[in-house]
């Protein structure tokens, strides 16, 4: 939004009362208003509330005529939805807010956060990459999730299939934080309504987003921007040359943060991004020693002292209730034989690149019996989509 407001000599204030989280948020919410317009009018008014009364006039003078700020029933409609779904609001400048985010050119001015809140204190680590993860990347980014769990760092990451949805699981008993692209509340992709569950009630999911919001092709930059504000380093493991991965690691470079790569093999257009990465200067990793060499030890730091949550019924900011984990559900006894097969050979080849891997990786990979396996390996050379080298070893053709 353009034009010319009358700048404030009071520097903008973290939100303190009820009634400044809710001007806060009918500001953000306006028509026209990203985060760095919030920034900008907050800066130049002083408070939310002067920005929002002097909206009107900047449209004006920008040839926007009838401009009217988000009203008031639509931000008591997004406390409810909230409210009624156990989550809790985090603003920039408050003790719980994390502090490496805090420190971002366009930090975003409120989180909405469900499950431990202490994880936004601890020291974080970002695990991102391709959403068809091959075989290797896939093991590769369950180890690194795990050890550095084990070193004492939170793992964070986008909520996506593949490299992302790997790095949540095997971080959940260490701490992991999801960042999510729509509403808090919104589940994508669906198939990881299972792991976001459980990542609510032993880990941490947050968004910036308003409650309920369906996640558009924009949001998920917006998304990465925050997954690597919240780390002091980016590990990339598996990216094509164009992909989400490499916008997310743009952003820890500009944000200051260390950025990390595992290479691939120069056939895998899944390893591209990584090897370019590696070419313009990042950190190669083989294992979570090599990152752990680059961030030093996780330095844990005091849990931030308990804060009333002015949006809550009773004004106390209570734990959100446990959710139930959804029953996974039941496999059909009797598959489709051909269906099976079709989607058994999608599978195989999603997890095999030209990079080679025994049959017994692949088949714990899948974890699928060996009598299932074996005929559709033999059907798949037969049709020269994938060739077996000594050794019994694995790899793509073509």
């Amino acid at each position: 939004m353009a034009g010319d407001p009358t700048s404030s000599a009071h520097p903008p204030l973290p939100p303190t009362t009820e009634d400044d989280r809710f001007l806060w948020l009918r500001l953000l919410r306006s028509r026209r208003v990203g985060v760095a317009t919030f920034w900008r009018l907050l800066d130049h008014h002083g408070s939310a509330g002067a920005a929002l009364d002097a909206l009107p006039d900047i449209a004006r003078a920008a040839g926007v005529e009838d401009y009217a700020p988000c009203p008031e029933g639509v931000i008591a409609a997004e406390m409810k939805a909230a409210r009624r779904y156990g989550a809790r609001a985090v603003f920039h400048g408050a003790p719980d807010y994390p502090a490496l985010l805090a420190g971002i050119e366009d930090a975003p001015p409120i989180l909405w956060i469900t499950g431990r809140t202490e994880l936004l204190s601890r020291p974080m680590i970002a695990i991102v990459g391709s959403r068809t993860a091959s075989s290797a990347g896939t093991r590769m980014a369950r180890r690194l999730a795990a050890d550095l769990s084990e070193a004492g760092f939170v793992v964070v990451s986008g909520l996506a299939r593949g490299i992302d949805a790997v790095a949540h699981d095997a971080a959940i008993a260490g701490g992991t934080v999801a960042v999510m692209a729509g509403g808090v509340d919104v589940i994508y992709p669906q198939e990881n309504a299972d792991l976001a569950a459980r990542i609510a009630a032993d880990g941490l999911r947050l968004s910036e987003q308003p409650m309920g919001l369906q996640p558009l092709a924009r949001h998920f930059p917006a998304r990465n921007r925050i997954v690597s504000g919240l780390a002091c380093a980016v590990v990339v493991v598996e990216a094509a040359a164009k992909s989400g991965s490499l916008i997310t690691a743009r952003c820890a470079l500009d944000q200051g943060r260390e950025v990390l790569a595992v290479p691939g093999h120069p056939f895998e257009g899944r390893a591209s991004g990584c090897n370019i990465l590696i070419r313009d200067g990042a950190t190669l990793v083989r294992s979570a020693e090599d990152v752990l060499e680059v961030t030093g030890p996780a330095r844990p730091a005091a849990a931030p002292a308990r804060q009333p949550n002015l949006f809550a019924e009773d004004g106390i900011a209570e734990a959100p209730p446990t959710r139930p984990v959804p029953p996974a559900p039941e496999a059909p006894t009797r598959p489709a034989p051909l269906r099976h097969i079709a989607a058994l050979h999608d599978r195989i080849l999603a997890r095999i690149g030209p990079g080679p891997i025994s049959e017994d990786e692949l088949i714990r990979d899948l974890a699928a019996p060996p009598r299932e396996i074996s005929p559709v390996l033999v059907d798949l050379e037969l049709d020269g989509r994938i060739r077996r080298d000594a050794g019994g070893l694995l790899s793509r053709e073509g």
